[in-house]
């Protein structure tokens, strides 16, 4: 039918769901969060797979506005349009803002590799500037949400709520480099086939992500860009010190 691939599964789910058709068995229905969940850690990784530190260094500037940015011109053109346009309180139109400006890593990741894979964008850094960047913009947008949304309910939000913004940054990139470091030394001072590899990686990035919930009331952690953290440093470390052992995420069929 020619159409983009990201339309064309979501049409194929529509029709085969419980929607349409109701092919697909409800014990896989039942798993659909997790299977998502599955679907987002490999995805991560692959970003981080693909991220560079020398480029990274690069476009540090670009990255760190494209974070937050584009967020806050839609959070406030939608401020400025929804109460004439839709008959929102600001409130609301806040609260909505927050919705559309969230960015899918699950959706801009994928097509930032393919565009990688054929060579475009990879001389400025401009892919990996939208993948680094997508996660963070991620967090900035939720703790806003949260914060709105607070707001609305009658809650008082003090600087704290917005400090939690550069906490869970912070502190998701710092975990993610020390997972990447341990797993690291553990996959080269312990022989390791490809296979129990992918396993170690994936089960690792499940428990960084399942840390996020874990840590909630405690403090702010972002499991998104721990994985992402954490492949760019298993990537980089066995990559570079170690060629002639020729591991890299293709071997671990990643």
């Amino acid at each position: 039918m020619n159409l983009p691939l990201l339309l064309g599964m979501l049409l194929e789910g529509i029709v085969l769901g419980s929607f349409g058709l109701g092919w697909l068995d409800g014990s896989v229905l039942s798993i659909s969060s997790q299977l998502c969940q599955i679907a987002l850690v490999i995805i991560l990784l692959r970003a981080g797979f693909s991220l560079k530190w020398k480029k990274l260094k690069y476009i540090g500037r670009s990255a760190v506005l494209l974070c937050f940015v584009p967020a806050c011109f839609e959070i406030g053109a939608i401020v400025l349009f929804a109460p004439f346009l839709l008959g929102l309180s600001v409130m609301e139109s806040a609260l909505l803002g927050t919705v559309i400006a969230a960015v899918s890593p699950a959706v801009i990741v994928p097509k930032m590799l393919a565009l990688m894979e054929n060579g475009y964008g990879i001389k400025k850094g401009i892919l990996q500037m939208i993948l680094s960047s997508a996660s963070v913009d991620d967090v900035f947008v939720i703790v806003l949400f949260t914060a709105f949304l607070g707001m609305m309910q009658g809650e008082e939000i003090s600087a704290l709520t917005f400090l939690q913004i550069p906490v869970s940054i912070l502190l998701g990139i710092g975990v993610g480099i020390a997972s990447g470091m341990l797993l690291n030394c553990l996959i080269q001072s312990i022989s390791l086939d490809a296979i129990v590899q992918t396993l170690v990686l994936l089960s690792s990035s499940f428990l960084l992500v399942s840390l996020e919930e874990w840590l909630k009331p405690y403090c702010a952690f972002s499991g998104l860009l721990a994985v992402m953290a954490c492949g760019m440093v298993i990537n980089q470390k066995i990559r570079l010190p170690h060629k002639k052992a020729n591991l890299s995420c293709q071997n671990c069929g990643l």
